[in-house]
């Protein structure tokens, strides 16, 4: 049976590519510098960037979906060979991952000339084959108790969706039947799920705001 270090020394690339962590971990370090570098005259109006962000707004998806997306993949790509007991992914599949990531940062930063729908695609594209990833290793592996992990990877691609322009009050709606519907506890405290507000992005900020519905299977959604 092929070990970790044996599928290490078997690849005969960039040795960046052979652990999760390594890529991702340092992608995040160099972005969050490149991208407080690029911010600060973008704030002031010395720079400007083709995106159609704002300079907030693109400040805040790329803390939340550039940086903080490779720092969960990094972690998992790490810890989910230790809890399943399968061996990690090295080689091409990873340094394709990663380039998935890379992508997504140049194509929001560049989103003001690329169709809608392109960024959109290219910027899902990583967090959706890393969750396809961790579940098939969590499923290969039987470590079910993880598959949290999947529903955290979920929302994450949410977000993502949300601030490149989805539909927050339709996806503030499900959120708040979820949210009722899971954490009620009597009648009583129906009244504390009546609303939620989508904090998503500044412009949308007191603009969405939706009620927890009758029922589960409440036809407006």
């Amino acid at each position: 049976m092929t070990t970790t270090a044996e599928q290490m020394r078997a690849w005969r690339g960039p040795t960046l590519f052979t652990y999760g962590f390594r890529p991702f971990f340092l992608g995040a370090t160099v972005w969050a510098a490149l991208a407080m570098a690029f911010w600060v005259p973008m704030l002031s109006g010395h720079m400007t960037l083709p995106t159609a962000f704002d300079p907030v707004s693109w400040h805040a998806h790329e803390f939340l979906f550039g940086y903080l997306t490779a720092v969960a993949a990094g972690f998992l790509l790490t810890a989910v060979p230790n809890w399943t007991g399968r061996l990690p992914i090295v080689g091409w599949p990873l340094a394709g991952l990663f380039g998935l990531w890379v992508a997504g940062r140049i194509a929001v930063a560049v989103s003001a000339i690329l169709p809608p729908l392109l960024v959109g695609l290219v910027d899902l594209a990583m967090p959706l084959a890393l969750a396809a990833v961790i579940a098939r290793e969590i499923i290969a592996g039987k470590n079910w108790r993880n598959l949290i992990v999947l529903a955290m990877l979920c929302v994450l691609a949410l977000g993502r969706r949300v601030s490149l322009g989805g539909r927050p009050g339709r996806i503030c709606g499900a959120g708040c039947r979820a949210a009722y519907w899971s954490g009620r506890r009597a009648d009583d405290d129906r009244r504390n799920w009546r609303s939620c507000r989508a904090v998503i992005h500044p412009q949308l900020v007191g603009q969405t705001q939706c009620h927890a519905p009758a029922g589960p299977t409440d036809a407006a959604f």
